[in-house]
């Protein structure tokens, strides 16, 4: 696929990239080839190919899914200007 001087002016207006002429003509062809690489990689026959994440197969470490409060709630309070039974006290911005 070829990418014209228009088509990477737009581009670059689009990505707010002030180009010049000579850059223009640079990524022309920056741009084509990477295009061209792309639609290569079309030409792949994938259809028995299994979806992946990563290049070695990993399992996720899963862990029980329970509501914790992280037991360090008198830690977390210390670092508040002010506090009122157990929890933040703030500035009232709506009234």
């Amino acid at each position: 696929m070829q990418v014209d001087e228009t088509t990477v002016r737009r581009i670059a207006r689009l990505a707010r990239i002030k180009i010049t002429d000579d850059e223009a003509k640079s990524l022309e062809g920056e741009l084509s080839g990477i295009l061209n690489w792309v639609e290569q990689l079309d030409e792949i026959d994938t259809a028995g190919v299994e979806p992946m994440t990563r290049v070695v197969a990993q399992n996720l470490k899963m862990r029980d899914d329970k509501v914790d409060d992280g037991e360090m709630a008198d830690a977390v309070l210390k670092n508040a200007p002010m506090v009122d039974d157990h929890y933040f006290v703030v500035p009232k911005v709506v009234e």
